[in-house]
């Protein structure tokens, strides 16, 4: 890429005139630690597309890591199939990137991690996950473990429940919006009791990836397949299956954001996008209700609390059921007779809710609420509290995609990244 070639002809130029020593650049050209996180296999395919484009560029990281997490029937087997596929074309991608890791060491980091939401509470038990996590985190480097989360953030909730003082080995890129809206317990677990830990929270940002309007003709996302994959490699073959080829990938710019700029500035320049501090994660608790007179931001986190009968039962039990936009999620009794559920919008929206229990007074109970961009949006005396080192989508009104927030951050090097792919693509050529 234009970066990674720059950069070494930078470097040449200083280690000639002495500005920088061997050591210094050993330092400098150590990869990035990363653990991926991702639903692969779960309701969204693009993560399929995004595990085909990790492993081409497989090279270029030091992987410690690769967790299955919710949703769906999502499970390892998900990522030991694009695995299986990637050795078969193994030795064609080798002759160009000769440190491509073994197919066999990837299927030796690959572990289960939580296949279900968390409790309201925010975290369950430990899993071969959320544990593979802790000990990555613990190991002795320089450097921090990213953790790149392609889906549910259950494993990482559980992680820093059982081990805090991972929190100053890690760095976190979460793709949330959608992710969000199922994981809301995890996240507002960590956000309330973990504001500390580095974080990238990209929930309108990544759509950049596949919101292609400006993009050439040859780069849309029905025509790139067509143009630069088909018939190249049995990746490419498999590749077809998920969205008819139609590039999505959602979850991949959390890996391209170490590949280009500096992943240490988040507010700088990225193919995985630019970022800015935010100081709240927004939270509305509506304790009986809302309407449509209650409006939020969207990917805010909305817990309504209803009152019921003081029941003899645990903490934490599933109770009610509340139905939002035709999809349904599980309501808590929290404890003294008080009810509780979460959820995150994932774009702006007019949403209405009702709930069914075999509990009288949580049966049919109807409400409404509105979502509005931009993310965080207004204060409230419920917002989570952050530290110092949380990012988030843009605000910024030109650098939005329709509704999707901070977007064209990414959009803007479409070509770029597309192209430099491509070129990686020509690697398994017949």
């Amino acid at each position: 890429m234009k970066f990674k070639s720059l950069l070494t002809i930078l470097i040449g130029i200083s280690l000639v005139v002495g500005l920088i020593s061997c050591d210094d650049l050993n330092k400098e050209l150590v990869k990035p630690r990363i653990l991926i996180s991702s639903d692969i296999g779960g309701t969204d395919p693009d993560d399929f597309q995004s595990m085909i484009h990790f492993l081409m560029y497989a090279d270029q990281f030091h992987v410690e890591g690769l967790v299955s997490s919710p949703y769906g029937e999502g499970s390892t087997e998900d990522f030991r199939d694009i695995i299986d596929l990637y050795e078969e074309d193994y030795s064609q991608l080798l002759a160009h990137a000769p440190e491509l890791p073994t197919p066999e060491s990837l299927r030796a980091i690959t572990k289960q991690g939580e296949k279900y939401d968390a409790p309201f509470k925010g975290y369950s038990i430990p899993t071969e996950g959320s544990e593979w996590l802790i000990s990555c985190a613990k190991r002795k480097s320089d450097q921090p473990l990213w953790i790149l989360v392609w889906g549910g953030i259950e494993d990482l909730a559980q992680a820093l429940h059982d081990a805090p003082e991972i929190k100053e080995n890690i760095r976190v890129y979460w793709i949330g919006g959608p992710n969000k809206k199922w994981s809301i317990n995890a996240y507002s677990y960590i956000a309330e009791n973990h504001p500390d830990l580095w974080m990238i929270e990209a929930n309108a940002t990544y759509r950049g990836w596949f919101m292609d309007e400006d993009s050439p003709e040859d780069l849309k996302g029905d025509a790139f397949y067509k143009n630069y994959i088909a018939g190249r490699g049995v990746m490419g073959k498999d590749f077809i299956k998920y969205y008819d080829g139609d590039i999505k990938m959602g979850d991949t710019p959390s890996l391209v954001y170490l590949m280009d700029g500096n992943p240490n500035d988040p507010t700088g320049e990225s193919w995985g996008g630019s970022f800015e501090k935010i100081n709240r994660s927004s939270r509305n608790v509506f304790k009986g209700g809302s309407t449509v007179q209650d409006t939020v931001a969207a990917y805010a986190t909305i817990e309504w609390r209803f009152e019921g009968p003081d029941l003899a039962i645990a903490e934490d039990s599933v109770v009610f059921q509340i139905e939002i936009q035709n999809q349904v999620w599980p309501g808590y009794y929290l404890g003294n007779g008080i009810y509780g559920v979460k959820y995150s919008s994932k774009k702006p929206e007019k949403g209405t809710y009702k709930t069914t229990s075999d509990i009288a007074e949580l049966d049919g109970l109807e409400g409404a609420y509105i979502s509005t961009f931009p993310w965080p949006g207004k204060p409230s005396p419920d917002d989570y509290q952050l530290g110092a080192n949380w990012y988030s989508d843009r605000v910024d009104a030109p650098l939005f995609i329709d509704d999707q927030q901070g977007a064209k951050t990414i959009s803007k090097f479409r070509k770029e990244f597309l192209m430099d792919w491509a070129e990686r693509w020509k690697w398994l050529e017949q």
